[in-house]
C-alpha cells in the first residue's frame, strides 16, 4: 500500500463546491421545510375527513421532499450536530457494517487485506458509521449481488487509510469529478446525497477521498484520515476523590461516571448488550464486577465469569465486534479511574509497572476464556444443525415392507456423500430392504470426485443384497461419469424418472 494516491478527484474544487452547497442550503432550508411541513399537516387532516389514495400519493411525495431536503441540510452543513469527537478503530466499524449487510455478503466474496497495526482515529463515530455503510451499500448495489467486495486498512505516515472497493461495472473518467456532488447520482433511484455526506465527512475530518474506476474493472474508495495525536491518551474526566479512600470505594463513588463514559464511547455495543440483557441494569452490574474481580486478581471468578458471558453472549446472538468494542473501551475506562486515583495517593514507578501487568494481564484472561467458549458454543450450534440437516438429507421412504425411496435433493459436498453412504447403509440394514430407488432427479450440482463416490454406494447396497434403481441421471452428471469411465453395467438399473420406476414396481 502506498501513501500517494492518484489525483482522480479535485478536492479542493469539491470542497469549494461543498461550500457552496452550504451557504445556498442554510438559506432555503427554513423557507422550503417549513411550508412542506405545513402542507404535510394540512393533508393529514383531510386524509381523517376524506381519506383517498390521492392523498397518500402526495404524503408519500411530500415526506421524500422533506427527507431530501433534511438530507442536503446535513452533508452540507455537517458541523450542525453537537457529537462529540472519540476514538474510534476504522477496522472495527467496517466488520460492524459488514455485520448489518449479512444476507447480501453471503452472496458475494469479501476480500479483506489489513496490515499493520489496528491504529485508531479521533473523529464523529457516528457519521463515519455512516460514511462506511454508504460505501458498502453504493458498492453492493454496484455488484448486483454477484462479485468481490474488496477491503483495505493501513497506516502510513501520520495518516490511516480505509479503502472499500467493488468488481462492477465502474464508472468513466468522465463522471468521476462529478462524484459527491448532491443530486448527482449514477443509480436510476438514487439522489447522489450519500456520496455528498461521504465527501463532506471525510473533508470535515482532515481527510481525503480517492476514487479509482473504470469501466468494466470496478471502483474503489479510498479514505485517508489523519492519526490525531489525541488517540491512546486517556480520557479528562473530574472525578471525586476522598483521603483515605481505597481504589475500589472510589470507583464506587465514582461508577455513573465510568458508565456514562463508557456509553459515549461505545453506544452502540452498549445498545446492543442492553438489548440482549433481561434487564438495562445488567451491564452496568457485569461491568461492576469485572473490575472487582479484576482489581483483587480474582482468577476463578474472573474466568468462571468469562465462560458464562461467554456463552450467554453466544446464546443471544451478540456479534463479536460488539464484546471487542466494549473491551476497548472498558480497559481505557479502567486505566482513566487508575491514573485519576494514583494522582491522590503516592506509588512508585516499579508499583505502577506491577499494576500494569496485574490489570492487562487479568483482563486478557477473562476476555480469552470469553472468546473460547462463545466460539464454543457457537460450534455446538453449528454441529447440531448440520447433523439435523445431515439426518434430513437422507430421507429413507419405505414403499412396502421391502422397498423404499432415497430422493436426493440439492447440492452435494463430499461430506454430505459420506453421509448418504453411512445412513442409507445403516436403514437397508435397519429396514431389511430388498431395492431402494434412489432418485437423483433434484441434485443441483456434484463435483467428479462425489460423482465417483455416489455411485461407489452403490457398490455397498449390493454386498447388503439390496437391488438398486437411480432414476433422474440429469445431463451434466452422465457427462461426468463418462468421463470419469463410471460404469453402472451389472451393478444398478436405470430409469429416467422416478414415475417411471414407481409404475414397474406395482
Amino acid at each position: 500500500m502506498q501513501e500517494n494516491l492518484s489525483p482522480h478527484i479535485n478536492d479542493d474544487e469539491r470542497v469549494a463546491r461543498l461550500a457552496t452547497v452550504g451557504q445556498l442550503s442554510a438559506g432555503i432550508a427554513h423557507e422550503i421545510r417549513n411550508p412542506l411541513t405545513a402542507v404535510r399537516g394540512f393533508l393529514q387532516l383531510l386524509q381523517e375527513t376524506q381519506p383517498h389514495r390521492y392523498v397518500d400519493i402526495a404524503l408519500g411525495e411530500l415526506d421524500r421532499a422533506i427527507a431530501t431536503v433534511q438530507n442536503l441540510l446535513h452533508v452540507a452543513k455537517p458541523d450542525m450536530d453537537d457529537e462529540p469527537y472519540r476514538r474510534v478503530s476504522l477496522r472495527a466499524e467496517v466488520e460492524a457494517a459488514l455485520y448489518l449487510f449479512q444476507e447480501k455478503t453471503y452472496q458475494i466474496t469479501v476480500e479483506r487485506v489489513y496490515t499493520g497495526d489496528d491504529v485508531e482515529i479521533f473523529a464523529k463515530v457516528n457519521q463515519l458509521k455512516k460514511v462506511i455503510f454508504n460505501l458498502i451499500q453504493n458498492a453492493l448495489e454496484a455488484m448486483g449481488g454477484v462479485g468481490r467486495l474488496r477491503l483495505g486498512h493501513w497506516s502510513a505516515g501520520a495518516h490511516v487509510y480505509l479503502s472499500i472497493g467493488d468488481s462492477g461495472p465502474g464508472i468513466d473518467q468522465e463522471s468521476l469529478p462529478l462524484l459527491g456532488t448532491p443530486f448527482y447520482t449514477t443509480k436510476p433511484q438514487g439522489t447522489g446525497m450519500g456520496l455528498t455526506q461521504v465527501f463532506a465527512t471525510v473533508y470535515q475530518h482532515g481527510g481525503t477521498v480517492d476514487v479509482q474506476s473504470a469501466p468494466g474493472e470496478g471502483t474503489t474508495f479510498t479514505l485517508r484520515l489523519p492519526i490525531n495525536a489525541e488517540v491512546g491518551g486517556l480520557y479528562e474526566m473530574e472525578l471525586h476523590y476522598e483521603v483515605g479512600q481505597t481504589f475500589m470505594g472510589f470507583f464506587q463513588r465514582n461508577q455513573k461516571a465510568f458508565y456514562d463514559q463508557l456509553m459515549a464511547e461505545c453506544p452502540l455495543s452498549v445498545r446492543l448488550l442492553e438489548a440482549s440483557s433481561a434487564e438495562p441494569e445488567d451491564l452496568f452490574r457485569s461491568v461492576n464486577e469485572l473490575v472487582l474481580l479484576l482489581w483483587e486478581s480474582n482468577q476463578r471468578e474472573l474466568l468462571t465469569m468469562g465462560q458464562r458471558f461467554g456463552r450467554e453472549g453466544a446464546k443471544s446472538g451478540v456479534a463479536i465486534h460488539v464484546i471487542m468494542e466494549l473491551a476497548r473501551g472498558i480497559r481505557r475506562m479502567l486505566w482513566t479511574f487508575l491514573r485519576a486515583y494514583y494522582s491522590h495517593v503516592d506509588i512508585d514507578h516499579e508499583g505502577i509497572f506491577v499494576l500494569e501487568n496485574k490489570i492487562n494481564y487479568w483482563l486478557d484472561n477473562y476476555l480469552t476464556e470469553y472468546f473460547i467458549h462463545y466460539m464454543g458454543y457457537k460450534d455446538e450450534i453449528l454441529q447440531a444443525q448440520r447433523e439435523a440437516v445431515d439426518e434430513l438429507s437422507v430421507p429413507v421412504i419405505p414403499l412396502s415392507a421391502t422397498r423404499a425411496i432415497l430422493p436426493i435433493v440439492g447440492m452435494i459436498d463430499t461430506h454430505r456423500a459420506r453421509v448418504i453412504q453411512e445412513r442409507t447403509l445403516t436403514q437397508i440394514a435397519a429396514l431389511r430392504l430388498e431395492e431402494i430407488i434412489i432418485d437423483l432427479s433434484a441434485v443441483a450440482f456434484m463435483d467428479t470426485a462425489v460423482v465417483a463416490h455416489l455411485f461407489r454406494i452403490v457398490d455397498g447396497i449390493n454386498l447388503m443384497g439390496c437391488r438398486s434403481v437411480v432414476t433422474g441421471i440429469r445431463p451434466e452428471i452422465a457427462n461426468t461419469m463418462v468421463t470419469l469411465g463410471i460404469s453402472l453395467a451389472g451393478k444398478v438399473e436405470t430409469r429416467a424418472t422416478l414415475q417411471q420406476a414407481l409404475e414397474e414396481a406395482r
